[in-house]
């Protein structure tokens, strides 16, 4: 089977896949750039174009660290990770961001170690367990004024943008993740990264970043009616429904990247999807209550890690247990 590093021959059809579709997009983006010359156009076809040139950037790094291999696309989780809790704790007061981030960045950096060495003993309980205890501690030495703020910001900002975001590459090392077209002599051994658990970890990515895509999409058509609108006011029912019914038919037609039968992958689309949107929601939430509208701009078009991510917090671990308990 041809195989780049986590990438193999199916893996690159759906590479193929994506870069024709990008591609469609950007002729979308130029076309419309030359119908539409009104300056009142200006700003809605600078955001389309800075978000599909974004696309192209992120399609480009998680398939080039797939192509590399296990510990290139852990490494890369990490670093995203790394700038999603930088990201969070900005929102933070100061003296949580002078006390408590070292200690953060430390458990984030051991936290993907574990992942790395496939000890999932441990790496399912080092956050919610072991640094959930040592940080109260670590900030009880800081003195008890805000006490309760400062340690509930820090373990939320680890929650949410290590140890949530950490199950996307921890697919890779599920028992399923073994190249089940290969010989049993061939195959990779049990909780070895390989190209299935590559496949895993795009399905899930492709179902829910998708879901948001065609959430905005049904909801600039058709939306009309707010669900949350002190929280978020452009979410809106018809287009959560249609985004995620769309989503859910995608899985499905994913199925082949999956060990699912079609029936089971569209469910387990629609769970995912169903669990970003409230992802989102929680993470707009959290900006409303800060005063800020994005949680960075390091991406154009999009805003920072976390505003990118912030439908996987959600997702991830549940996909992966749900993965985990059903189909090893």
């Amino acid at each position: 089977m041809s195989e780049i590093g986590l990438l193999d021959a199916t893996a690159l059809k759906l590479l193929g896949g994506v870069v024709l579709i990008l591609s469609v997009a950007t002729g979308v983006s130029w076309v419309l750039t030359w119908r539409l010359s009104s300056p009142k156009h200006d700003d809605m076809l600078r955001n389309l174009r800075q978000r599909i040139y974004a696309w192209w950037f992120m399609v480009a790094v998680l398939f080039g660290a797939l192509a590399a291999g296990e510990t290139a696309t852990i490494i890369m989780f990490a670093a995203l990770s790394l700038l999603a809790l930088r990201e969070f704790l900005t929102l933070a007061p100061q003296e949580v961001r002078r006390v408590l981030t070292l200690v953060a960045v430390i458990a984030a950096i051991v936290h993907y170690a574990l992942i790395w060495t496939h000890w999932y003993g441990f790496y399912s309980v080092f956050i919610p367990v072991y640094a959930f205890l040592f940080l109260p501690a670590a900030a009880a030495l800081a003195g008890t004024q805000g006490f309760l703020a400062r340690t509930a910001i820090t373990q939320w900002a680890l929650m949410v943008s290590v140890f949530a975001i950490s199950f996307a590459p921890a697919l890779l090392n599920l028992p399923v993740a073994i190249d089940q077209g290969r010989p049993a002599a061939e195959a990779a051994p049990p909780g070895a990264g390989g190209p299935a658990g590559a496949k895993l970890l795009l399905f899930l990515v492709i179902v829910v970043q998708g879901s948001d895509v065609l959430q905005y999409i049904w909801g600039k058509l058709l939306g009309r009616h707010p669900i949350a609108p002190k929280v978020s006011p452009n979410k809106t029912w018809e287009g959560f429904l249609g985004g995620v019914v769309s989503a859910t038919v995608l899985g499905g037609v994913l199925a082949w990247l999956t060990p699912f039968a079609p029936w089971q992958a569209a469910v387990m689309a629609m769970v995912s999807c169903l669990l970003g949107f409230a992802g989102g929601l929680v993470m707009s939430s959290i900006k409303r209550d800060r005063g800020v509208k994005d949680f960075g701009a390091l991406i154009p078009g999009h805003g920072g890690v976390m505003d990118r991510l912030d439908s996987l917090v959600f997702a991830a671990p549940v996909f992966f247990h749900l993965a985990r308990y059903f189909f090893t």
